[in-house]
């Protein structure tokens, strides 16, 4: 007679009876339902599959800290992985979808402008941060999607959107309130120092940030209400261009074109409406190089100098003058970790083996 010691294994012929059971059961399961099996099958495979991938900034649970991670949306959960060694590492979490919010934007962190937020039906909090609003608004439309097609109970809280809703009636609005709000210390719009051709301009903000505080604050349904309420602004004088993008739209779009949702457009509030001290504009030959027009922003791993690591870096490609910088995506700090002029450089894709192609 065989035995099997508690936590030991189990003895190779019960294992093998085990196994020719199981096996016999599966196999009568898909010949007597071969249908309910191909639509089970297809439906796992459905939930399993990828609809979304990339790297996101993930703020940690227990210490606040925040941390690059590679995130995969399924249609009913999402997925986020370690990345070390230039390559995805060990699973590190999953957040379920049925029953999620989502809010986007969400500008509770000053530093941090282009993070959403998921709670679970569980009232867990996951805040994520994308590299650009882009691609912030392509996550937070991917997953509203899935949201949709989840059983009820499930809601978006407000992912941007540039059609489908009702217009916004402009008369319905107090002007001078949405004005004070803005100024709100706490939950107003916070002011901050920008570079554009040369010159920095202090405390303003980018049109950008305007257009994620009226939709975050639902004073806008959608990213295009949002614009014509901060053009309103604009041509009744309570906010003002001060950049050279935004006065050449003032001068030349329409009422519903002059307010650019771009964050190389600076604003400030207007000289009536200003509370906050004054805004000026400042030569700075130190800001020269980040001072060109950003034409790409995303995440790369970049290997050391020194210790021939692979680490995730958000790049960000300026032209006119043309600079390439990096910044550490897990610190708060706004100033490049590194970069270098693309004057003269040499561009090479490699094959796995490191050699030039």
């Amino acid at each position: 007679m065989d035995f099997c010691a508690p936590g030991r294994g189990s003895v190779r012929g019960v294992n093998r009876a085990s196994e020719e059971y199981f096996t016999a059961i599966k196999h009568h399961r898909r010949k007597t339902f071969p249908e309910r099996w191909k639509i089970a099958m297809d439906a796992n495979k459905l939930n399993n599959s990828s609809l979304k991938e990339g790297f996101l900034v993930k703020r940690g649970h227990i210490v606040h800290n925040w941390k690059v991670r590679w995130f995969v949306l399924q249609a009913d959960k999402m997925l986020y992985y370690r990345f070390e060694g230039g390559k995805r590492d060990c699973h590190r979490g999953t957040i379920p979808l049925t029953g999620c919010e989502i809010t986007c934007p969400y500008l509770e962190y000053d530093t941090r402008p282009l993070v959403f937020r998921l709670k679970t039906n569980t009232s867990e909090e996951y805040f994520l941060e994308a590299c650009s609003r882009e691609e912030r608004d392509d996550w937070a439309a991917e997953i509203g999607a899935a949201l949709q097609k989840l059983p009820s109970g499930s809601k978006t809280l407000p992912v941007p959107s540039c059609k489908g809703s009702k217009s916004l009636q402009l008369h319905d609005i107090n002007l001078s309130q949405v004005i004070d709000s803005m100024h709100d210390v706490h939950s107003g719009i916070k002011l901050s120092s920008h570079v554009e051709q040369c010159s920095t301009y202090i405390n303003c903000f980018s049109g950008s940030t305007v257009v994620d505080w009226l939709v975050f604050m639902q004073l806008a349904l959608t990213r295009v209400e949002a614009v014509t309420l901060a053009s309103t602004l604009l041509d009744e004088g309570c906010l003002r261009a001060i950049g050279v993008r935004s006065v050449d739209a003032g001068r030349n779009a329409t009422l519903s074109e002059q307010f650019l949702d771009d964050s190389t457009a600076l604003y400030s509030f207007a000289e009536g409406f200003k509370k906050r001290g004054s805004v000026r504009s400042e030569k700075s030959t130190s800001a020269v190089e980040l001072s060109g027009k950003v034409q790409k922003r995303g995440y790369l791993l970049k290997q050391g100098h020194k210790v021939k690591n692979w680490k995730v870096r958000l790049f960000v490609l300026r032209e006119e003058p043309g600079f390439l910088h990096y910044y550490d995506p897990s610190k708060d700090d706004l100033t490049p970790a590194g970069g270098f002029s693309l004057r003269g450089c040499l561009v090479s894709s490699l094959d796995d083996n490191g050699v030039p192609s």
